[in-house]
């Protein structure tokens, strides 16, 4: 983050106290944001997932298959195929992105839905986890105290809890 993008940001949020701005400057601030992202150290890695063709972008057309599929079962060669490349290039370019392997996102996506069908829906570990697409119970639970620091059971009632605010984030990029 560099000091004019915060600027920016900081503008933004300024704007809530002069309503009668909001209409006029928010779409000036967010474009001066949209800039100093991409001039920024990352803008590289931002404009090459936009340019439609490139490696970046046809790989996130994959993480994008996996994010509305997540349940679904991932054979790493049709998702190659979806996104117009080949295994080890789509391997290499999605952990260039993610830091991760495919199945590795695809697992995690599957976590955080099931977390948030345990904690708002109520729903039970097992139950959560075949909606989500895991077969085994105890591996998901395994993973899933790995991920988040709890089992599924005490991590759901935790979140439903006022301690809620403790919870750990899932980094997904």
């Amino acid at each position: 983050m560099t000091l004019e993008l915060l600027d920016a940001f900081r503008r933004l949020m300024r704007l809530l106290d002069r309503p009668q701005d909001i209409a006029f400057l928010h779409g000036l601030i967010e474009r001066e944001i949209i800039y100093r992202i991409l001039e920024g150290p990352e803008g590289s890695r931002l404009r090459a997932v936009a340019r439609p063709g490139d490696q970046c972008q046809r790989t996130a057309r994959a993480i994008a298959w996996i994010k509305d599929n997540y349940a679904k079962p991932l054979r790493v060669e049709e998702l190659a195929e979806i996104a117009g490349m080949g295994v080890s290039t789509l391997h290499h370019h999605f952990r260039a992105l993610t830091a991760m392997s495919p199945l590795q996102y695809q697992k995690q996506i599957r976590l955080q839905e099931a977390r948030v069908r345990m904690s708002i829906h109520g729903l039970d570990a097992g139950s959560a986890a075949l909606e989500v697409g895991d077969e085994s119970a105890s591996q998901f639970a395994r993973e899933y105290k790995r991920l988040f620091g709890l089992t599924p059971m005490r991590d759901s009632r935790t979140l439903r809890s006022a301690d809620g605010a403790q919870m750990k984030p899932l980094r997904v990029r």
